[in-house]
C-alpha cells in the first residue's frame, strides 16, 4: 500500500464517521431519543498492523473517555485471522451530540494518524429490539 493510499484510507475513515451534509454520522433520522447511542466501528487492518492499531485505539479511548457524554467502549478482535474485519470497536455515548463533540475535539488532536493502512467503517446505532441481555 502506498503512502498516498494510506493517507486516503485515513481520510475515508474520518469521513466514515460523518455525513457530508450535516457533520453527523449516518443514522436514523430521529435524533431525539433519550436512550444512549452505540458506535459500531469495524476495522480492516493489515495483519502486520494489528498490535499498532490496538495501541492507537487505546490512546484514542483514553482521550475519548475524558469527554462529556462518554459511557463505555470495548474493542473486539476476530478469532479467525482471515476475517475481513480484524477489530470491532463498540462504544456507548449518552447522545449523538456528545459523540460528535468528542470526535470533533479528537480530530483537532494528532490521534488517529498512527493507524496507517487501517480502513474504518463506522456509524451510530440505536437499539430497536432487545431481549435485555446485552443492555446491562
Amino acid at each position: 500500500m502506498t503512502k498516498r493510499t494510506r493517507s486516503k484510507s485515513l481520510v475515508l475513515a474520518i469521513l466514515a464517521l460523518t455525513n457530508t451534509h450535516s457533520g453527523a454520522p449516518a443514522m436514523a433520522n430521529d435524533l431525539t431519543q433519550s436512550e444512549p447511542v452505540t458506535l459500531i466501528n469495524v476495522f480492516e487492518v493489515p495483519k502486520d498492523r494489528i498490535d499498532a492499531t490496538i495501541g492507537s485505539w487505546e490512546k484514542a479511548r483514553n482521550f475519548l473517555r475524558q469527554q462529556p457524554g462518554y459511557i463505555s467502549t470495548s474493542l473486539h478482535q476476530a478469532l479467525d485471522p482471515g476475517a475481513r474485519f480484524q477489530l470491532i470497536n463498540m462504544a456507548k455515548w449518552e447522545s449523538p451530540e456528545a459523540f460528535h463533540a468528542a470526535i470533533s475535539k479528537m480530530r483537532q488532536s494528532s490521534l488517529g494518524k498512527e493507524m496507517n493502512g487501517t480502513v474504518f467503517h463506522a456509524a451510530l446505532f440505536q437499539v430497536v429490539r432487545s431481549d435485555g441481555g446485552l443492555e446491562k
